[in-house]
């Protein structure tokens, strides 16, 4: 099933679109708009300026947490070999 832009947009048609912009006119004036839409793009400046901040968190703190895995995986092996000489050990005795 394929979707056209008109479904994907809640089923809004060019004139239903019109009809909207000239309502949203008449509601707020041709001076308010302008203002409105800088406020809008403020804010959606400030929300990218935001998701920015934690990408480049996200980013630095992985690269601590990796090290950090690194880590007790070399503990881990280090542990795993001196077991396996051990049980080696005993079992040459035997």
């Amino acid at each position: 099933m394929q979707f056209s832009m008109n479904t994907i947009l809640l089923f809004i048609s060019g004139q239903e679109i019109i009809i909207l912009m000239l309502f949203i006119l008449l509601l707020f004036g041709s001076k308010e708009i302008p203002r409105m839409a800088k406020m809008f793009g403020q804010g959606m400046k400030e929300f990218r300026r935001a998701t920015e901040d934690i990408k480049r968190e996200i980013e630095d703190s992985s690269g601590d947490v990796v090290k950090d895995f690194k880590e007790i995986k070399d503990d881990l092996t280090k542990d795993a070999n001196q077991v396996i000489k051990k049980v080696k050990k005993t079992m040459d005795k035997d």
